[in-house]
């Protein structure tokens, strides 16, 4: 998952709207027969990944499975929040890349405008992905986009102070609340998370909500009540700080490598700097999945994670090209690069199984991914309207300004305000 806001619920309509009109008036929408026939040597890709080590190493990639393919890939990264305003210019200019990443919360609304073509064109083998992955590439029941390596959340918690109170990985949330104040001392808290108004703060509270029950379609429910006031218990009873309302993800870890916080729900692009930290300062840290309401409840994560398409284009050779790049890299050889090198996991089911053996600090991902649940899955392109309710009602619930049951029902009027 990436940390940039996703758009508002507003932005995303217009663009959404735009870039379908734009389509329709430029004929990028078809597969004319330019460039037909023309040996195709170079294709162009598009990302987000501007860090300069990141963009370099997905380079080297591109590059390999370009080889593979026959083409030099041409390969741009822009930043995250400019990437759909971009591809919008771009189909107006009749200048899509050849081969595009996207978030995988942003392909329906992108798919649904006609930008995307659909794999099954190019033969590429969507099989062995569980459903919940591949639903995040999936638009009106065509496949368009394939993620290599998906993320998710999981609880982290520091080895030495738990085993110093006593306490046991907790499984349940009455486990966690009683583990939680347990571990609270003066200058620490036994429990932190991400609760910031953006859509960053809905994601991690989507594993309590989804895992009880609730459903983005109806957010005005007792399962999602009981799951907010979970979060209301904790800061309440002085368990979890207040200043989870502004905390980011980042903000999170810092405060358990700190020693400020003995458990953590976070994701696992944190291991890379744990893993140091272990070495370094002697930080013993464990990870496991994230504990539900009540024993036998199924525990359903938020996806994250980014999936490769084909734009339309006027060449089905250059569309045929990069579909064979896509192909190579959604292949098990660089799902398992990728997961070893950014601590992902691996998208097919198989080859994540035997990531987990391998790294087994991954394991509590790789069992949450089976399960886990593409945040448009329900809604669609409708999406953005019910995380910014969520969003909202945790802001209002844990400041004590409304209930929970008087907070979530305002975010359903969010949710389905047009």
């Amino acid at each position: 998952m990436t940390s940039a806001a996703r758009p508002s619920a507003r932005r995303a309509t217009i663009l959404s709207a735009a870039l379908a009109l734009t389509l329709a008036a430029t004929g990028c929408g078809g597969t004319g027969s330019a460039s037909v026939g023309r040996e195709v040597t170079t294709i162009t890709a598009l990302d987000y990944y501007t860090d300069a080590r990141e963009h370099a190493q997905w380079s080297e990639r591109l590059s390999a499975c370009g080889k593979a393919a026959g083409v030099t890939v041409e390969h741009r990264s822009i930043p995250g929040a400019s990437l759909v305003p971009t591809v919008l210019r771009q189909a107006s200019s009749r200048t899509l890349p050849d081969l595009l990443m996207l978030d995988n919360p942003d392909l329906q609304q992108i798919a649904q405008t006609g930008a995307l073509t659909p794999l099954d064109r190019y033969g590429i083998d969507s099989g062995g992905y569980a459903e919940g992955i591949l639903s995040a590439g999936t638009y009106q029941g065509k496949v368009y986009g394939l993620a290599p390596t998906v993320s998710t959340v999981a609880l982290f918690y520091n080895k030495d102070m738990l085993a110093e109170a006593g306490v046991a990985v907790p499984k349940t949330w009455d486990d966690l609340k009683k583990a939680a104040s347990e571990l609270t001392r003066p200058g620490r808290y036994g429990m932190a998370v991400d609760a910031n108004p953006t859509f960053e703060g809905t994601w991690q509270f989507l594993p309590f909500l989804w895992s009880n029950g609730g459903d983005e379609k109806r957010l005005d429910t007792p399962q999602a009540a009981q799951a907010l006031q979970l979060w209301v218990d904790l800061v309440k009873s002085g368990s979890m700080s207040k200043s989870v309302l502004n905390w980011t993800q980042a903000d999170v870890h810092d405060q358990f490598v700190a020693g400020r916080t003995a458990m953590m729900v976070n994701g696992p692009w944190r291991i890379s700097a744990l893993n140091k930290l272990n070495k370094t300062e002697k930080l013993h840290w464990g990870v496991a999945p994230l504990p539900v309401r009540r024993p036998g409840q199924t525990l359903v994560t938020p996806l994250g994670g980014e999936v490769w398409t084909v734009p339309q284009n006027s060449s089905e050779a250059r569309q045929a090209k990069a579909a064979r790049v896509l192909a190579c890299l959604n292949s098990s050889s660089q799902m398992l690069a990728l997961a070893r090198q950014y601590y992902t996991v691996p998208s097919r089911s198989t080859t994540a199984a035997r990531y987990a053996q391998e790294v087994p600090s991954m394991a509590a991902f790789v069992q949450s991914v089976e399960r886990s649940r593409a945040r448009t899955g329900r809604l669609g392109v409708k999406w953005p309207k019910a995380a910014t309710g969520i969003y909202t009602a945790v802001q209002a619930a844990l400041t004590g300004e409304q209930t929970p049951e008087e907070a979530l029902r305002h975010a359903q009027r969010i949710a389905t305000d047009s």
